[in-house]
């Protein structure tokens, strides 16, 4: 399936290379962007069975280290080589590296059978975990925390030059800043979640809606905001690898298809913020309205996710409650 899915990712890029309108080019990136979701779903259920237990948050967040590179170095190598020598040729590039990846997959990753050792899926066993109300408590706060993110980060261009007075050749350099905690915060989140899953997204959460909030009242300051932009992309990018193993946990024997919709759940909040932050600049209130609507945004993250911590506390708890049956012999 990773196979299929990485040529799907190479057809697309190569059809928006050959593109000869806006169509055409758009078609190929629609196709590229079908694989997103199910890739990284997939590929997050294969990092985690091939650790030992207790460390598949850890596993989750090494995969997890690509997208957050690509951030960093990716998208500014991917405009330089459009600058220089046309925008068909990032696209070349693109499509080469995803031949190189098509090789690594198909030689390094390891065949994992399917629990009955054989290659039936069942979409009735994928479709019950959705029958968890923690699956759709954990889907709530991907969408809620990751739109409080984008929805700050989607415009921050236009806050960074407009509201903190960058020059706008400083603004690519301050996203690689950004790109650094990422880097960082996807690391320390995945060791924070192989210790406690819940626990870790509370703090990384809560730590995402003070942080959004002092980059609202201290966006007209050069150094605090670019202390705030690695702080926000640490805290921001830290609960991936906990959102990602605690909707696994929850799904029990059908983890590829929840794991896939949380993906789901992240482009749905990159979405949400998006929107949410045009509506606050729409009505006049300022680039950093996007700011502190991602921060409310966030907080309503924060309060379904203590929700859901209580509700699988009492849930742990009555199980518990529950005696073991007499053992016979």
């Amino acid at each position: 399936m990773l196979i299929g899915l990485i040529v799907l990712f190479i057809a697309g890029n190569l059809i928006t290379a050959l593109a000869t309108g806006y169509d055409a080019a758009m078609v190929g990136r629609i196709i590229a962007a079908l694989c997103h979701g199910a890739f990284f779903g997939i590929g997050s259920v294969v990092a985690a069975n091939l650790v030992a237990p207790g460390k598949q948050s850890q596993a989750i967040a090494i995969m997890f280290t690509g997208l957050t590179a690509a951030n960093v170095f990716g998208v500014p190598f991917g405009t330089f080589i459009g600058q220089e020598f046309g925008w068909r040729s990032t696209f070349w590039v693109i499509s080469a590296i995803g031949v190189v990846s098509l090789i690594g997959i198909a030689t390094l990753v390891p065949a994992m059978p399917t629990a009955k050792g054989d290659n039936r899926v069942s979409l009735r066993q994928e479709l019950s975990a959705f029958r968890s109300t923690q699956v759709w408590l954990s889907l709530s706060v991907t969408v809620l925390a990751y739109g409080g993110m984008f929805g700050a980060f989607t415009y921050i261009a236009y806050t960074l030059t407009g509201v903190t007075g960058f020059a706008s050749s400083a603004v690519p350099w301050l996203l690689v800043l950004f790109g650094g905690g990422l880097v960082v915060g996807n690391w320390a989140g995945g060791r924070f979640a192989d210790r406690s899953i819940d626990r870790t997204l509370n703090v990384f959460i809560a730590a995402l809606a003070v942080v959004l909030v002092a980059f609202a009242l201290f966006a007209t300051s050069q150094p605090a905001t670019m202390v705030i932009l690695f702080l926000m992309g640490g805290f921001g990018f830290g609960t991936v690898p906990g959102l990602q193993s605690r909707i696994m946990q929850y799904a029990g024997q059908a983890p590829t298809l929840a794991s896939g919709a949380n993906i789901g759940a992240f482009n749905l909040g990159n979405a949400l913020g998006a929107w949410a932050g045009g509506i606050g600049i729409a009505a006049g209130l300022g680039y950093t309205s996007p700011i502190w609507i991602g921060a409310a945004l966030t907080t309503v993250a924060l309060v379904v996710m203590l929700a859901a911590t209580q509700a699988a506390r009492r849930g742990n708890a009555a199980r518990a409650a529950v005696p073991a049956p007499a053992a016979t012999a």
